[in-house]
């Protein structure tokens, strides 16, 4: 199960490769996923690789404080 604030990348569909972040879990399918090259959506988890990375962002975030947040982390 993922939690707020992991970072992952896309599998799937036209922002395949790109970073993101999840800001909120939906249910146990479906993340709320925003980053610097994916807008703010719902996404399937089948469809995201998380990684070892893990922001500390509140649940909900808004864009400009997880895009904050990646750069003070250096992900871009």
């Amino acid at each position: 199960m993922l939690e707020v604030g992991r970072v992952c990348v896309k599998t799937a569909g036209r922002e395949a490769g790109e970073y993101c972040v999840v800001v909120d879990v939906l249910d146990q399918n479906f993340v709320l996923v925003v980053g610097p090259k994916v807008r703010r959506r719902r996404c399937n988890i089948a469809h995201l690789e998380p990684t070892d990375k893990k922001l500390d962002i509140p649940k909900g975030a808004d864009d400009a404080t997880v895009k904050q947040a990646m750069e003070s982390a250096g992900l871009h």
